[in-house]
């Protein structure tokens, strides 16, 4: 990576504020994430039936 792209990044990276939106609640994400995981695996099991 050349300086100067890595100077832009950086600059981004500094001026979008580091990616913590104040509604998004980690919890929420996790739990949503775990339940969405285990819906798939449910209907992996259920529908391979030999």
């Amino acid at each position: 990576m050349t300086p100067l792209a890595a100077s832009a990044l950086t600059t981004l990276a500094e001026e979008s504020g580091g990616g913590n939106h104040q509604s998004l609640s980690p919890y929420l994400t996790g739990f949503g994430a775990l339940g969405a995981l285990l819906l798939l695996l449910w209907l992996v099991t259920r529908f391979n039936r030999d």
